[in-house]
């Protein structure tokens, strides 16, 4: 199948070989750009996102907005994001859904993983530590106190989350931005017909994964 019908949305560091992968970290515009090593000596780039630039250099990591996708109408047979769509808030993520919706073939697929509010839920539940549920949920930020911090944001991006989901609440947006048939799988199972080199269980210990259908035009 051809890497334009299967995209990953939101890649990170590990985009799916034989796919298109899409990110909108400013670390991939600085990946190809004069200005990379400069951030790096003054400190804007940390270790790990000078990782990250050099996989998207190596993978061809493409940058693109997640609800204005550089894709055709109707071309992708599957579209996947794994643990993109926290960082939206509510109406990011509908945008989002709605250009996934776009971009799908009729009957195409859409696979997300999220991080699993139940997971945080139960792991308070266990341990009666709220400190740590808030800090898991990463639903708050530190206050930027130093300009190179601020600078540091802007350049790499907000990373805190906007929105958490478990299963049933992601089954119900996707089917309230029109998607047919969501359903929760267990890791390494998909209704994809060919998924190639796709990570099933990506991060499996946190995460629930989610697919849908788009529905017929």
């Amino acid at each position: 199948m051809p890497a334009a019908r299967r995209i990953n949305v939101g890649c990170g560091r590990t985009p799916t070989p034989g796919w298109r992968n899409f990110d909108n970290s400013w670390s991939v515009g600085l990946a190809r750009s004069r200005f990379a090593s400069v951030a790096g000596r003054i400190g804007l780039v940390s270790a790990p996102q000078a990782a990250f630039m050099t996989v998207a250099r190596q993978h061809g990591v493409e940058w693109a907005n997640a609800a204005r996708l550089p894709v055709p109408d109707a071309s992708a047979d599957v579209v996947y994001s794994s643990h993109m769509l926290e960082h939206l808030d509510r109406h990011e993520a509908r945008s989002f859904l709605r250009e996934v919706d776009r971009v799908l073939r009729p009957g195409g697929i859409v696979r997300l993983s999220v991080p699993d509010l139940r997971i945080h839920v139960d792991n308070y539940l266990r341990s009666g530590d709220a400190n740590q549920f808030i800090e898991d949920t990463h639903l708050t930020r530190p206050r930027l106190e130093s300009l190179r911090a601020r600078v540091r944001s802007w350049v790499v991006g907000e990373r805190h989350h906007q929105w958490m989901y478990d299963g049933p609440s992601l089954c119900k947006l996707l089917r309230e931005c029109g998607f047919v048939d969501p359903v929760v799988l267990p890791p390494n199972e998909t209704r994809m017909s060919d998924p190639g080199l796709l990570c099933l269980d990506e991060r499996a210990e946190q995460s629930v994964f989610v697919e849908a259908y788009s529905r017929s035009r």
